[in-house]
């Protein structure tokens, strides 16, 4: 069966009737498919679309008795001595491995590791150009969250940092959990604070916006996997009142008293919590019930495009926002959901405004973590980076249509890496202690250098233009 198949038409089943809708969705069905038939061109073209490059020159035999034998053991000695020394005498200060299981591939599923390999590459190559991260795909075969997370740490001699990526919930949950607290680099999960972390940037300026606070907002979060689980903590750390915040699931609103509540506990204690300490009012029913009154939601569930009814958004208050982050269909058109009273539209997708992408973050937060050689990335750091990111797009003048950055107004990501590095001094998680000063300068030079491998090799001719 093919995935792409099924996904295309799922979107046009779901959209039976809809014929006022119809020309704008074929329209948007041709747009993909273009990006789709060069991906499967151009991937075969390079075989990859990361390598890897010396960072020293070979300019004769001798050179290898430096860089490998004799020369090397003294190298090897020395870090012996002082593990710590392989963040100063090797490339692991600038190397993180991107893991999946290819459990949960983002509109995808379950496509096992090998399936997965394509979309992690495609990271890779976002973490090196944007944050100049030494990135390595490594999907693994790993059948239990024992085994995944024991392979992961088995690798952290040579890593300066791990990414987590589409792993199945609630197992990413305990996953990150663990490798959190047994590890001594920074370990990340994306689907959960990388997108809470875009999340919250967002939210910032559409509240300011549309005139409001985070304190005393209203929220419904749609959707209780992996994003909305890591959105609901980082929104409470951020100054929310978890009392405002109104969690929904396929089964409807979380509340203590719902039937399935002690199997929660049982099975997935993070939605058990959320059911206990969200919800203030106990509200029960439906995603329209949860709305009624609500000045914000936030869609991180199945794709659309009429997964979210416009009659359900419409009975949110005045200069509601409202956020559709499944990819590739969001869970409701910008336009309908615009139509239906929604002040403020974000969606996943690039060819709409306000794109709300975790490659917004995911590149500066390592960059800066890897600079300080942090141990850790703490959801305070993420707050920090979510309200530099916030405050880069205000600087250049925020609306309805802008409320974050587009990634290629790449000068943000220093300035993200800047603030995650000071705040992991701050909090006695980094190795190395640099000013700011020396922080921005270090993520520049990084930055820079990977923009500038890349132009080279494409002016060298080592990087050729793909085929017409």
């Amino acid at each position: 069966m093919n995935p792409e198949k099924e996904r295309q038409r799922a979107v046009h089943s779901g959209v039976e009737g809809a014929s006022a809708r119809k020309p704008e969705l074929e329209a948007d069905q041709a747009h993909e498919d273009e990006p789709s038939r060069k991906a499967l061109a151009y991937s075969k073209f390079y075989g990859g679309k990361v390598g890897f490059a010396p960072k020293v020159p070979v300019r004769s035999l001798q050179d290898f008795s430096i860089w490998y034998t004799p020369g090397v053991a003294a190298v090897s000695k020395a870090i012996e001595a002082d593990p710590g020394l392989s963040f100063e005498y090797t490339g692991r200060w600038n190397t993180i491995a991107i893991v999946t299981d290819g459990t949960r591939v983002l509109g995808l599923g379950n496509i096992g590791p090998e399936g997965a390999l394509p979309v992690m590459e495609g990271k890779a190559l976002i973490y090196n150009y944007l944050g100049g991260v030494n990135a390595l795909p490594l999907p693994v075969r790993a059948k239990s969250a024992d085994e995944l997370v024991s392979i992961v740490k088995a690798m952290e001699p040579s890593l300066g940092g791990v990414n987590l990526e589409d792993i199945e919930s609630p197992k990413c949950f305990d996953v990150l959990d663990r490798l959190r607290r047994e590890m001594s680099v920074p370990v990340w999960h994306d689907d959960q604070q990388g997108t809470a972390g875009v999340t919250l940037a967002a939210l910032f300026n559409a509240l300011e916006v549309t005139g409001r606070e985070l304190r005393g907002t209203r929220i419904v979060l749609y959707g209780a996997g992996a994003a909305n689980v890591a959105a609901e903590r980082l929104l409470v750390e951020a100054g929310a009142d978890p009392r405002d915040i109104v969690v929904v699931d396929s089964k409807g609103i979380l509340h203590p008293e719902r039937d399935d509540i002690d199997q929660l506990m049982l099975k997935n204690k993070w939605k058990y919590e959320l059911a206990i300490r969200t919800n203030g009012d106990r509200a029960k029913g439906t995603l329209k019930d949860a709305l009624k009154g609500a000045d914000v939601l936030v869609a991180a569930a199945r794709q659309g495009p009429d997964a979210i009814k416009p009659d359900e958004v419409a009975v949110m208050n005045k200069r509601a926002i409202a956020f559709f982050l499944a990819n590739p269909v969001p869970e409701m058109f910008p336009d309908a959901a615009r139509a239906a009273g929604v002040e403020v539209v974000a969606t996943g997708r690039s060819d709409f405004p306000n794109q709300v992408n975790n490659s917004l973050l995911f590149p500066a937060i390592f960059r800066g973590a890897l600079d300080v050689r942090a141990k850790t990335i703490t959801d305070s750091m993420v707050i920090e980076a979510a309200t530099e990111l916030a405050s880069f797009a205000r600087e250049k003048g925020i609306g309805k249509e802008y409320i974050l950055p587009t990634m290629v107004q790449w000068e943000v990501y220093p300035r993200v890496a800047t603030k995650v590095g000071q705040a992991a001094i701050r909090e006695g998680v980094a190795r190395k202690r640099m000013s700011a000063k020396e922080s921005m300068q270090a993520a520049m030079a990084t930055i820079e250098m990977s923009r500038k491998v890349m132009n080279t090799l494409r002016d060298g001719g080592v990087i050729v233009d793909p085929p017409e």
